[in-house]
C-alpha cells in the first residue's frame, strides 16, 4: 500500500502514476481524459469525502489500456517506427497483419502464425464472422479471442468493403446497407450502430468505422457523395461505440476510415474530417482497388501528411512487398493484405530476389533451398524441386508451406524495416531492394 499525504483530482489512482488531467490523454498513463473523468474522478470525489488519506490496497487494477509510442523518424523519407501498446500485447510499426477472414489465416495454424512467424496481430472481417459462425457463437466463446485461441491483438475490418464487393446484392442508403448473403441469400441490413455493436461482440482490439468503400473509376460526383455518407455514418458509428462498453474486458480502439477516391481535394476533406475526431489511430481506405500504383502512393501520402503524426495510420488492403515499402516512405504504419497467402495458394513466392512461380517447369529438378534467405523454417527445410512437386500433384502441403513462407517473408521485411527506420537508413536500403524484389525469376 502506498501512503499518500493528499489525494487531488490530478492523481491517477491506477499504478499510483502522475496524470496531467488537463490533457486529453494523460502523458505518462495514457488513460483517455473521459475514461478518467467518469471512473476515476468519482473514487477520488469518495475517498476526499471520507477524509481517507490512503487508497485500498490492492490498488483498483489497471483499466484497459492502449497508447501509441512514435520512437523514430526516418532522416530520408515519412517512414516511421513506433508501437502500438494493445491488452494484447504491444504492435511494433510499421508492421503487416496476416489476413485471418474468418478467424483462421487460410493454410496456416494459429500456432505457427504465433510462434514461428511471430505475428504481432492478425486481421479478421466483420461481415464474414456476422455470417459465419454468428455473433450469438462468438459472444458463448467469450469473443473471437477465446474462439480462435489468438491471444495477441486482432483488428477487424467492419466489412463496408465486403458489401461494397456485393455490388449486385446490396442497396446502400442513409440508414446502411441492406445485402443479401452470399452464402444462403437470406436478407440482412448493417448500420453504423449494428457494425459497432457486432464488433463489441467479435472483441476485437481494432474496430474499423462502417464506411462506404467506392470502385475505381468513378466519377467525382458519385465520390463526393460518398465521402460524405462515410462521414456521416462515422458520427453514428463514434456516437455508439461511446455509448457502449467492451464486452471482454480489454480495451478496444476504434479507427475511422479516410474515403475520397482518387481525387486530391476530397481526399483532403476527408483527411482533415477524419483528422478533427481526435481517435487512436486513423485508416486510410478505397486504394488498391484498381487504380495506377503512382495514384495510390499520392493519395496515401496526401492523407498521411493530414492525419495526426503521433497516432498510427493504417493503408487497408495493401498490397505487393514493394508496394508496402513504397508507402511506408510516404508515413503508413499499418498494412493487411490476402496477397501473400492468396498468391502463395496459387505458387507464387515472394524473395529478396524477385517473385518466384514455383509451379514453372525451370524449378523441377532445382535442390536448392526454397528461399536462402530463411525468413521461416520452411525456406530451408525443403527444397524447390520439392514444393514445384506439391503443387503439380495438388497436394495441400504445397499451399501451407508456400503460406507460411510468404508471410514470413512479409514480416521479415517489416522487422527489416523498422531497423532500418531506426539507424537511420531506411530510404538507401528501400531503394537498393525495390528493383529486386519486382523482379520476375
Amino acid at each position: 500500500m502506498k501512503r499518500i499525504s493528499r489525494l487531488t483530482a490530478a492523481e491517477c489512482s491506477f499504478g499510483w502514476r502522475q496524470l496531467a488531467i488537463s490533457e486529453p490523454i494523460c502523458e505518462i498513463c495514457g488513460y483517455d481524459q473521459n475514461w478518467l473523468l467518469l471512473k476515476v474522478l468519482p473514487l477520488v470525489t469518495r475517498v476526499l469525502t471520507r477524509g481517507v488519506d490512503e487508497l485500498p490496497s490492492p490498488p483498483l487494477p489497471l483499466p484497459p489500456f492502449m497508447q501509441f509510442d512514435l520512437l523514430t523518424n526516418d532522416p530520408g523519407s515519412k517512414a516511421r517506427a513506433g508501437v502500438l501498446h494493445t491488452d494484447h500485447g504491444d504492435i511494433p510499426t510499421p508492421v503487416f497483419m496476416p489476413v485471418g477472414t474468418l478467424g483462421a489465416v487460410k493454410a496456416v495454424h494459429p500456432r505457427e502464425l504465433r510462434n514461428d512467424l511471430d505475428a504481432p496481430i492478425m486481421l479478421s472481417n466483420t461481415y464474414h464472422l456476422y455470417l459465419r459462425p454468428g455473433i450469438e457463437v462468438l459472444e458463448h466463446a467469450g469473443g473471437l479471442h477465446k474462439f480462435n485461441g489468438w491471444d495477441r491483438p486482432i483488428l477487424t475490418d467492419s466489412g463496408g468493403f465486403q458489401v461494397h464487393s456485393l455490388s449486385d446484392i446490396r442497396k446502400i442508403t442513409e440508414e446502411g446497407v441492406r445485402f443479401s448473403s452470399h452464402i444462403d441469400g437470406s436478407k440482412h441490413l448493417f448500420t453504423p450502430e449494428s457494425v459497432m455493436d457486432t464488433q463489441r461482440s467479435i472483441g476485437a482490439d481494432i474496430v474499423m468505422a462502417f464506411d462506404e468503400c467506392t470502385p475505381w473509376p468513378c466519377e467525382l460526383a458519385y465520390a463526393e457523395k460518398s465521402m460524405h455518407l462515410t462521414h456521416r455514418w462515422l458520427d453514428r458509428c463514434i456516437e455508439r461505440f461511446n455509448s457502449t462498453e467492451p464486452k471482454y474486458g480489454h480495451m478496444q480502439a476504434l479507427f475511422p476510415i479516410v474515403q475520397g477516391s482518387t481525387f486530391p481535394e476530397l481526399r483532403k476533406r476527408s483527411a482533415e474530417y477524419i483528422a478533427q475526431k481526435g481517435t487512436l489511430g486513423n485508416a486510410i481506405g478505397g486504394l488498391s482497388v484498381g487504380e495506377p500504383e503512382e495514384e495510390m502512393y499520392a493519395m496515401a501520402e496526401l492523407c498521411c501528411d493530414i492525419l495526426p503524426n503521433d497516432r498510427p495510420r493504417y493503408l487497408m488492403g495493401v498490397g505487393t512487398p514493394w508496394n508496402l515499402l513504397e508507402n511506408m516512405a510516404r508515413g503508413v504504419d499499418m498494412f493487411d493484405c490476402v496477397m501473400p497467402t492468396r498468391n502463395g495458394r496459387n505458387g507464387m513466392l515472394f524473395t529478396r530476389e524477385g517473385v518466384v512461380n514455383i509451379k514453372n517447369k525451370q524449378w523441377s529438378d532445382d535442390h536448392s533451398a526454397l528461399d536462402a534467405n530463411a525468413h521461416c523454417w520452411v525456406d530451408t527445410a525443403y527444397s524447390r524441386a520439392f514444393v514445384r512437386h506439391l503443387f503439380q500433384s495438388n497436394e495441400m502441403l504445397g499451399q501451407q508451406i508456400a503460406s507460411l513462407h510468404n508471410l514470413g517473408f512479409y514480416l521479415a521485411l517489416m522487422k527489416d524495416a523498422r531497423e532500418r527506420i531506426h539507424d537511420g537508413t531506411f530510404t538507401s536500403w528501400k531503394n537498393a531492394l525495390l528493383p529486386k524484389l519486382k523482379t520476375r525469376l
